[in-house]
């Protein structure tokens, strides 16, 4: 994401449209009050952060012609909505033609509905050289355009697109794709909820941006959900608004930088003892796999001892039980009986690969009671949405408790639809987290990350290469590893979903992924990643 000076926390702060509504009234109320004439709209401002931004798009697209050739005039598209979201588009249809762009417009709304600021920016446009088509007569057109600009609808959208604008929306992304040209989404993508990051409507339509410029502040939809395949790089305007104008921060970006001083160099006087015992409870017959990345990723994410329980190897009378598993590519891993591992003082990872048998049910239970951390899993998660009583013995716990459900599994814990949960990531999260006392990693695009108290992160790294098979149980057991070398509960999810996102980003960069990536491959990356926040 990008960032502006010293602002940086400022800007990785994220907050609902309710909120930005109220510091937007707050500013314009003080701005009348003092009648300063010579100071500039917001709209105003909106419109030249808008076009500073278009600028620079333009120069990364198109090299400079030979100093002796005439410069080449780009043609830039802009669609202008019809609320002050299209206000904005007209600023920055004025200021782009004033620089010498060739800039056409497509005015999808009746002037005599704008407010007096888009009224006013719409007749500053129409005195600049701006040339203003129809939506009709676009595909007459060539298609040469060097950028297109959306200012449809903004933040204040409630219902779908529909008729002529749902039809130049589908347009615009068609041609936006078949020609590459930038695509850029002033305030929010038109047709995407800035709250949610899901598109607006059943059926609904939303222009799939390359780049979008967030006004005032920054807007979680446009980091969770379908938001970060439709709102591309994001970057913040805060038109000049004072700091004391925003309320207090509930919700945050979860971002590098922001770790950078939970984890701490290790001592030169310590031990394996210095960083705790790591208990993995998983793996029935047919996924000892997943108990075993686990394991490893506790291993390789620093924990000093992992012991790993497979419940399949409980005895089975009359006949003798089986001999634990054993990992001969990491024999670090010590491979018990459940029956025989004490979970007092030691932090539990349960639920990778589990099953939903009584025994497990059993231990669960105990975990619940006695693990001086837990990190619920998978099958767990299954278990405690299928009992109340687990529910409510983990909701009593005391001590930290971290939950990592996928969103079907957020689903039966809530007892919704998991389109339910996705219609809205950030409630489902909360609810959650309030509901079961615990922090809660809603894992998916732009996971979430929530407290009980209801302050939440969300994510910045990863990609579709994490979709496969056994990247969750690697969460899990970097999650357990960080909790055992003293991280609280929401420090061990950030960092943990923060390394294990990035760690299939640099994958992915190096051409392994995102078809194909395996979660045995992340880990030797987690690792480099967990050292270099270390270093940092």
């Amino acid at each position: 994401m990008q960032t502006m000076g010293n602002q940086d926390d400022r800007l990785n702060c994220l907050y609902s449209v309710a909120e930005i509504r109220a510091i937007e009234t707050h500013a314009l109320a003080t701005q009348l009050d003092q009648g300063n004439q010579d100071t500039l709209s917001l709209m105003q401002k909106a419109g030249l952060a808008a076009a500073n931004l278009a600028t620079e798009l333009l120069v990364q697209s198109h090299a400079p012609p030979p100093v002796q050739a005439p410069a080449k005039i780009l043609k830039v598209l802009i669609l202008a909505g019809p609320g002050n979201n299209g206000g904005d588009a007209f600023e920055v249809a004025a200021i782009l033609s004033a620089r010498g762009h060739a800039v056409y417009v497509v005015q999808c709304g009746d002037a005599v509905n704008y407010s007096s600021d888009a009224l006013s920016s719409l007749h500053k446009a129409q005195e600049h050289k701006v040339q203003w088509i129809d939506a009709a007569s676009l595909a007459t057109l060539p298609a040469d355009w060097a950028l297109i600009i959306d200012g449809l609808f903004g933040i204040g959208l409630k219902r779908a697109p529909a008729g002529n604008i749902a039809s130049l929306i589908r347009d615009i992304n068609k041609l936006a794709a078949e020609t590459v040209i930038p695509l850029l989404a002033l305030d929010v993508p038109s047709g995407l909820n800035a709250d949610t990051g899901q598109v607006t409507g059943v059926d609904g339509s939303a222009i799939c941006a390359t780049h979008t410029i967030s006004f005032i502040g920054n807007k979680p939809g446009l980091h969770t959900g379908a938001g970060r395949d439709y709102a591309g790089q994001v970057s913040v305007a805060t038109l000049d608004i004072p700091a004391n104008f925003f309320p207090p921060i509930r919700a945050r970006l979860n971002t590098a930088k922001s770790l950078q001083a939970i984890l701490q160099p290790r001592q030169q006087n310590s031990h394996k003892g210095s960083y705790g015992d790591v208990v993995v409870i998983g793996g029935a017959s047919g996924m000892v796999g997943a108990a075993i990345l686990a394991a490893r990723a506790a291993q390789f994410s620093g924990a000093g001892r992992i012991y790993c329980g497979i419940p399949d190897a409980a005895p089975l009378a009359p006949l003798a039980p089986p001999p634990p598993p054993y990992d001969s590519l990491h024999p670090e891993i010590m491979f018990r009986l459940p029956q025989e591992l004490d979970f007092n003082h030691r932090h539990v990872v349960i639920g990778p690969g589990l099953g939903m048998s009584a025994s497990v049910q059993a231990l669960l239970t105990r975990a619940i009671n006695t693990a001086q951390t837990l990190v619920v899993d998978a099958d767990a998660l299954n278990l405690i949405a299928a009992d109340q009583t687990l529910a409510r013995l983990l909701a009593a716990r005391t001590a930290a408790s971290l939950l990592t459900p996928h969103p079907l599994e957020a689903a039966r814990l809530l007892q919704q639809d998991v389109t339910e949960v996705q219609a809205d990531r950030l409630l489902a999260a909360r609810k959650l987290a309030q509901q079961l006392n615990a922090v809660v990693v809603l894992k998916g695009s732009g996971s979430i990350i929530c407290e009980a108290n209801e302050n939440l992160f969300i994510n910045t790294s990863g990609n579709p290469a994490l979709a496969s098979g056994g990247t969750g149980d690697v969460l899990a057991g970097v999650t357990g590893a960080l909790l055992a070398q003293g991280c609280t509960a929401t420090e061990a999810a950030r960092i943990a979903v923060w390394v294990h996102g990035y760690a299939a980003d640099e994958l992915v960069a190096q051409g392994i992924g995102p078809i194909g990536l395996t979660a045995s491959e992340l880990l030797p990356v987690i690792r480099k990643n967990l050292n270099r926040l270390v270093m940092a």
